[in-house]
């Protein structure tokens, strides 16, 4: 089989009690349907045009040799590495299938002017950039296509022989990338970004890099008759049961990579999940976890694991002896019963999975910071170089950097969750990552770690449309140089600081704790920062 699950434990319980209420409403052949009549009146405009990911695979078919041809031309003129702008899931789903097949790709989706002048010195002579937006009005995406317009120019190398788009048919990316003389792919408009895996956004970028396209539609096309049946044996009825019709729900969600094959890939379910059901005060948070997290022991009764196993055993299991979920299978199969599976917690929970309310309330905060410009905000304290800033209880209570995250994590309660946000070069400072178990050992709670500004087209609606029970920790850094934006007012670096301050702004408006530290030498600080975790 492509995809098997195991149940067991709270998850096996929730199964059998939500599953046959499920298949009785005839929920699995209605999704298959496009019956946006599913998840209740108030989100049936939303879902009558947003159910075009479940014809994915047949609409896709056409395009891959499309992209195959356009692959063989770009290498027969002397281009071989693809560079991919976008943010979301124009950006997460195509990182896990190029890193699965073991295909370069280099994924630009950050606004740190040191990442984005890592990427445009990324074999430049050599490379095509793939720019993937449903509208091209994303900020982020806009900025990099401009940079990289202007490098290629530099270079004596015609933009419009190494730029290719993917966007939404009529949006004004099109039209402007038409007149421009891009390569232009339109994916279905049926199709919200973070379902777009199968999609061209997607495909495009991951067939241009290498990646086997072909095949990708081939493993989702072999799960797809098992998830339009409405039957007990039906994986994606049974993963949304088990993942939000606990009792009481476990709405923290634990993802671990567990000998599976697939690389990556809890970041992108961790945006499906967060993004489709953080809404309306409740929702799901996927917390992508190792096999050493702290987590793992502290026996949590709000968290349910997930393991991506080898091979999760028989098709479907129903069973007491552990109290997890296990699933295995191949990419496409994994992508397509992940997609069902969140529109059926959807159902469950009583929210519209397919909007996303609350995003935009960061961006207009970015717009209005970079419209204004204004001084930063003075730190709260310097702590060895290391400039502390928060919300008032948080700040109030502290005098350096050790009493500051004492601070934070004493507003968690007992259902909380801390959510680092790391505004830095990546490339740079990957060991910063390791900041979340420690963290969490404090902390004896969920943890979640996001890149930022990555992380706002991702978990960032869960912060501000779920469970009111969140506390931040933001890391930034000061750029050791800066980049302009053509024919923009502002750069990468006051672009990235707005848009952390504003997504600060907007938590703290909604009562979440914020501390945020500014490693003003991020080489010499990280030392000092790990050591206030001990």
């Amino acid at each position: 089989m492509s995809f098997r699950i195991s149940v067991s434990g709270a998850a096996a319980d929730a199964v059998r009690s939500a599953v046959p209420t499920l298949v009785d409403d005839l929920v699995a052949s209605g999704i298959t349907a496009l019956d946006p009549a599913l998840w209740g009146p108030d989100a049936q405009s939303e879902a009558a045009v947003r159910l075009g990911w479940t014809e994915s695979v047949a609409i896709s078919r056409p395009l891959v040799a499309e992209i195959v041809a356009l692959r063989d031309d770009l290498h027969a003129r002397g281009v071989t590495h693809i560079n991919l702008a976008g943010m979301g899931g124009s950006s997460l789903a195509p990182e896990v299938i190029t890193r699965t097949a073991g295909v370069e790709l280099t994924v630009l989706d950050a606004t740190d002017p040191g990442q984005v002048l890592a990427a445009l010195g990324t074999n430049l002579a050599t490379s095509a950039l793939v720019v993937s937006s449903k509208s091209g009005s994303t900020v982020e995406t806009d900025s990099q296509r401009r940079v990289f317009e202007r490098a290629y120019l530099a270079a004596g190398i015609d933009p419009a022989e190494r730029i290719i788009v993917v966007t939404d048919p009529g949006s004004p990316l099109e039209a402007s990338a038409t007149a421009a003389g891009y390569r232009v792919f339109t994916a279905d408009p049926n199709v919200g970004g973070r379902y777009s895996a199968l999609t061209a956004f997607g495909l495009v970028p991951s067939g241009l890099a290498g990646v086997d396209i072909g095949a990708l539609l081939d493993e989702a096309e072999a799960v797809s008759l098992s998830l339009a049946v409405d039957s007990p044996e039906n994986p994606g009825l049974v993963l949304g049961a088990a993942i939000a019709a606990t009792v009481p729900r476990r709405d923290k969600l634990a993802i671990l990579a567990d000998g599976t094959h697939i690389v990556g890939f809890a970041d992108w379910v961790e945006q499906l999940i967060a993004e489709s059901t953080g809404k309306l005060g409740r929702g799901i948070l996927p917390v992508v976890i190792e096999a050493t997290a702290p987590e793992l022991t502290e026996a949590l009764p709000d968290v349910q694991l997930v393991r991506v196993v080898a091979d999760a055993g028989t098709e479907i299991l129903l069973g007491d002896d552990t109290d997890e979920i296990r699933v295995s299978g191949t990419l496409g199969a994994q992508f397509l019963v992940w997609e069902y599976a969140t529109v059926v917690a959807g159902r469950l929970l009583g929210i519209n999975p397919f909007d996303q309310p609350d995003v935009e309330s960061a961006k207009i905060a970015t717009r209005g910071l970079l419209d204004s410009r204004p001084a930063p905000e003075p730190a709260a304290f310097i702590s060895d170089g290391i400039e502390v800033r928060g919300t008032a209880h948080v700040i109030g209570a502290a005098s350096d950097l050790a009493s500051a995250i004492d601070a934070l994590l004493e507003e968690l309660g007992p259902d909380g969750y801390v959510a680092i946000q790391a505004y830095v070069n990546r490339l740079a400072l990957p060991e910063l990552a390791g900041l979340r178990d420690g963290v969490a050992t404090l902390a004896k709670r969920p943890v979640t770690f996001g890149w930022g500004p990555r992380f706002l087209h991702s978990t960032g609606q869960f912060h501000k449309g779920g469970p009111a029970t969140g506390v931040f920790l933001q890391i930034l850094a000061t750029p050791a140089e800066d980049l302009d934006i053509p024919e923009r007012p502002f750069t990468f670096g006051e672009l990235v600081q707005a848009q952390a301050s504003g997504d600060a702004s907007v938590l703290a408006a909604a009562g979440r704790p914020v501390l945020t530290l500014t490693l003003t030498d991020p080489a010499a600080n990280l030392a000092t920062l790990f050591a206030a975790l001990a």
